[in-house]
């Protein structure tokens, strides 16, 4: 892993950013290089993942059906648009990281989120959705809720490991 201290920050432009930088051989993937920043002064925090190969744009699909798919490897780039319908869509932007995972870890951070959201909400039907969605993906996590996963990567950098999940090619539009 090579690590270069002492970098301008992109926010505060102080000399407290530290750049990182690894590659790695993801199975059924291939080689990867992963990349963070993070700065010390203000807390600025920022990663991603590139293959280190040329990839067409991707869309992956899995659907979760058991105990066993929470530990499926999900690798999602920067520019990885993931989608679990009827729950949640992350989208891609200039804040979004790049990130290797599971499907719990996954799951968890949505429901992380979810839960954040509806703790201030004060309209009790918005909470009592969050409240199902946060019931769903309870279900999930201990196998017992069927859930699609969806990740569409113009890039071509993110992808699903598992002999179970759908790769397809990504339509661009023109």
């Amino acid at each position: 892993m090579e690590r270069i201290e002492g970098q301008p920050c992109p926010m505060c432009h102080k000399p407290s950013c530290t750049l990182t930088e690894d590659a790695q051989d993801i199975p059924y993937f291939g080689k990867v290089f992963i990349f963070s920043m993070q700065c010390d002064g203000c807390g600025f925090k920022k990663a991603d993942i590139e293959a280190a190969e040329t990839q067409e744009p991707v869309k992956w699909t899995f659907t979760v059906e058991s105990e066993e798919d929470l530990n499926v490897r999900i690798i999602k780039s920067s520019e990885g648009y993931v989608k679990i319908p009827f729950i949640t869509e992350i989208i891609p932007g200039p804040d979004s990281e790049g990130y290797i995972t599971n499907v719990e870890g996954l799951l968890t951070q949505v429901k992380d989120r979810i839960d954040a959201s509806i703790e201030d909400e004060e309209d009790p039907e918005v909470k009592k959705e969050g409240w199902k969605l946060l019931k769903k993906l309870n279900r999930a996590l201990v196998g017992s809720e069927k859930l699609k996963i969806i990740i569409e990567d113009p890039s071509g950098n993110s992808a699903i490991i598992s002999d179970k999940a759908v790769k397809t090619k990504l339509k661009t539009q023109s």
